[in-house]
């Protein structure tokens, strides 16, 4: 089987799993369970507390004990396993636990996925700047499709997505142990400091102010990654309280409404190679982080009538915002460390975005809406919500350009120039 064919197919497992269940969950956590919004920024803050500790361990053990494929086959077979037990959790308390034990086991395997692309095509002399992107796509697509098998069987509120979720999981749990090898490269090395001992090299990439930086952004957008992953699809969902929008076809099926920010994906994807090439990697963050201002602030004034083409203006705009910074922020590690640090660095990267951040973000935000956006009646202030989101996102954006004064190098250029 071709190589690129069976990462295209590792890629569109990986995504599926997570858009079965994280657009969504919001709309089962307050339609179905009634539960309350702080506890449910609760829920999404166990990504945040995975991903702080998960993705560099792993890291740490697919660059010195295991073989990565390996390594991310078992975290989604004991993913899976856990998938299947949410639905049968009664109380708020016990589900944050249950989730966060399915986090520690999916978050790292995001970090893991992308070792197993890169290791897989340098070994077959494959570009990864060129050739990475498309095979990612498929991730995105996968995450399209998990969002429209669960919407259209009517399951967005419904237990069901997270049995969904499981099975494809185990699926690809079992697929993994088929990939190409993926071998530990710090055991090849010489250095015994105590360092390399621990498997910590890749912390030290914060002593380069560049790194450093580029982490302290990754933290800050990763907080506003999580915000549209948690209340996106429960916004429209609310619109169904309103008599002159309950009967709009974004109501009725707001997953799928949403799975337009995941198609925008797919074309941005195919763009980021140009952009970084035209504009460098400097810029191409900041085009981000613009993005989101756009991404909230089309939100703040949209509905689903005839406020229906900024929500869906807002969904094409994310793909910029989240592929812009991600994407090519992976790439970015990836060409700026060696490889025998690669798994620990992707960790290190993830950990700032999906940990640091999305726990930052989730915290944050469940508290602001319950204190300031929370009406006594329990709905809720959108307008309000999403313009807090937008200005925090353009506070970023004014300030980035300024603190991050990283040059297009050469390194970057010559792989980018093959593109």
């Amino acid at each position: 089987m071709n190589i690129k064919f069976r990462l295209i197919l590792m890629n569109f497992m990986q995504y599926f799993i997570w858009g079965a269940w994280l657009l969504t969950i919001g709309a089962y956590w307050f339609q179905n369970k009634h539960w309350s919004g702080a506890q449910f920024g609760a829920i999404f803050s166990t990504m945040g507390i995975s991903a702080i500790f998960m993705p560099a361990l792993t890291g740490i053990i697919s660059d010195r004990l295991v073989n990565a494929e390996k390594l991310y086959g078992i975290m989604h077979i004991l993913g899976a396993l856990v998938l299947f037990t949410l639905p049968l959790v009664k109380d708020p308390s016990t589900f944050f636990w249950v989730m966060l034990l399915n986090m520690i086991f999916y978050m790292p395997t995001l970090s893991l996925s992308i070792t197993v692309a890169f290791s897989a095509l340098k070994n077959s002399n494959i570009d990864v700047v060129k050739d990475y992107p498309p095979i990612r796509i498929w991730g995105t697509i996968g995450f399209i499709v998990a969002l429209w098998v669960v919407s259209l069987t009517h399951n967005e509120t419904s237990p069901n997505q997270f049995y969904i979720a499981s099975a494809i999981a185990l699926t690809l749990g079992i697929y993994s142990f088929s990939l190409p090898k993926c071998p530990p490269l710090l055991t090849k090395t010489n250095n015994k400091s105590f360092i390399d001992l621990l498997g910590l090299n890749a912390f030290a990439l914060f002593k380069t102010p560049k790194f450093a930086i580029f982490f302290a952004f990754s933290l800050l957008l990763g907080a506003a990654l999580q915000l549209t992953n948690a209340y996106g699809d429960t916004y429209i969902h609310d619109f169904k309280n309103v008599a002159a929008y309950k009967d709009s076809i974004a109501v009725k099926y707001p997953a799928i409404i949403m799975s337009i920010s995941q198609i925008s994906e797919t074309l941005f994807i195919l763009a980021i190679p140009f952009f970084l090439r035209k504009f460098g990697i400097k810029y191409v963050m900041l085009f981000s982080m613009l993005a989101w201002v756009l991404r909230f602030g089309l939100f703040a004034f949209g509905n689903p009538a005839e406020g229906l083409w900024m929500i869906i203006l807002s969904c094409i705009v994310y793909g910029m915002a989240f592929d812009f910074f991600n994407i090519s922020g992976s790439l970015f590690v990836e060409t700026q460390t060696t490889p025998e640090i690669r798994g620990s660095a992707q960790g290190l990267f993830m950990m700032m975005v999906n940990g640091f951040g999305a726990l930052f973000g989730s915290f944050a935000s469940g508290e602001i809406i319950d204190k300031f956006f929370t009406m006594p009646d329990q709905s809720k202030n959108w307008h309000g919500i999403w313009l807090t989101f937008a200005v925090y996102a353009l506070v970023i954006a004014i300030v980035f350009p300024f603190v991050f004064r990283y040059k297009h190098n050469a390194a970057l250029k010559h792989a980018i120039a093959h593109a």
